[in-house]
């Protein structure tokens, strides 16, 4: 339990609750863990949650008409998703599956609209959430609409990157790559290749290490 208590209190949306505003978020928060692979989230489960993403990586996506995959995000530790608007990252149709074995804190819609109630900061915090939210979300449509799809690739790489350590990204295959930008795996492959041949990144296994951020960032732009 103090464990559970130590992670909330250094997340950012919950850090400076009062304890007893923090006791109740200890009540109505269940811990649980989520192995490889399984998909623990589906558009047909009832109810409206908030998951907070401890330990692993989480992979949300929707599945279109035609059964072709689409990831909506890739998340890692400390990330907040869930089925609530006012969290800007809805999960009406979509999946949410484990990449790794996840450690994942889960709360319903109305405890947390009860704590927003009593402090207002997290309210705060949510909204800034939202607009960083919205404002990745448009700038993934206008590379979908505007930009060919080495310019995509080479926008994802560089956002991907500045999540981990700025240089590597690692973990993510090259279907993964493709499903993010709507194409297909043969194309991302391919345009990889060119950027490795070009010099601007290096590939190995589930691992791609930038070589040349500005000329990748020029491309990405164009």
């Amino acid at each position: 339990m103090d464990d559970k208590r130590d992670y909330l209190q250094d997340t950012e949306l919950f850090r400076d609750l009062s304890p007893r505003d923090m006791a109740k978020l200890e009540r109505v928060t269940t811990l649980t863990n989520v192995p490889r692979g399984r998909v623990f989230y589906r558009p047909e489960d009832p109810g409206e949650r908030l998951f907070l993403l401890r330990q692993g990586r989480v992979q949300l996506y929707r599945i279109s008409p035609e059964g072709k995959k689409l990831i909506i995000a890739t998340l890692g530790p400390g990330a907040l998703f869930g089925e609530m608007a006012l969290l800007g990252q809805q999960m009406h149709n979509a999946f949410a599956e484990a990449m790794e074995d996840c450690s994942i804190m889960v709360m319903s819609r109305t405890d947390l609209e009860r704590l927003i109630m009593n402090d207002a900061t997290i309210g705060r915090r949510i909204l800034a959430l939202t607009h960083k939210r919205l404002s990745e979300a448009e700038a993934r449509l206008e590379d979908m609409a505007f930009k060919s799809i080495p310019a995509r690739l080479a926008s994802l790489l560089l956002r991907l990157a500045a999540e981990q350590d700025g240089v590597n990204i690692i973990g993510l295959t090259h279907q993964d790559l493709a499903e993010t930008i709507g194409t297909y795996r043969e194309t991302a492959t391919q345009v990889l290749n060119d950027l490795k041949s070009d010099g601007l990144i290096e590939i190995g296994r589930k691992r791609i290490t930038i070589r040349d951020a500005e000329r990748l960032r020029r491309l990405a732009e164009g």
